[in-house]
């Protein structure tokens, strides 16, 4: 078992900053890749961001590629996400979520590749 918790979220002008954690407890956090969700009102809950077990391999939707940077700090058992250049498009309760295993798979997009996810922080940009 794996208990993410996430922290950071909040209300932020456009063109802003935010930086989300998840801390992870459990199961040792390097035995998993982690990634990053969204859910914005009305819309699906869609993939932002992956991350390997040492966090040499890293992935990116494309709308978010180039203001958005993964990373993890295993001695710490946390996860990030720096947000940069916010739009209030990105707004959206953001989860995180640990896959189940150390490696990302070609489908490190899809919702069912992770089994423990977050109960989300809200993260809203004003126009």
């Amino acid at each position: 078992q794996v208990q993410l918790v996430e922290s950071g979220g909040g209300l932020v002008q456009g063109g802003g900053s935010l930086k989300l954690s998840c801390a992870a407890s459990g199961r040792t956090f390097s035995s998993n890749a982690m990634g990053w969700f969204r859910q914005g009102p009305g819309k699906e809950r869609e993939f932002v961001a992956a991350i390997s077990w040492s966090g040499a391999i890293t992935y990116y939707a494309y709308s978010v590629k180039g203001r958005f940077t993964i990373s993890r700090d295993n001695a710490k058992n946390t996860m990030y996400l720096e947000m940069n250049s916010l739009k209030p498009e990105d707004t959206a309760v953001y989860y995180c979520a640990a896959a189940p295993s150390r490696y990302l798979t070609g489908t490190y997009y899809r919702r069912n590749e992770y089994n423990f996810w977050g109960q989300g922080t809200q993260v809203t940009v004003s126009s």
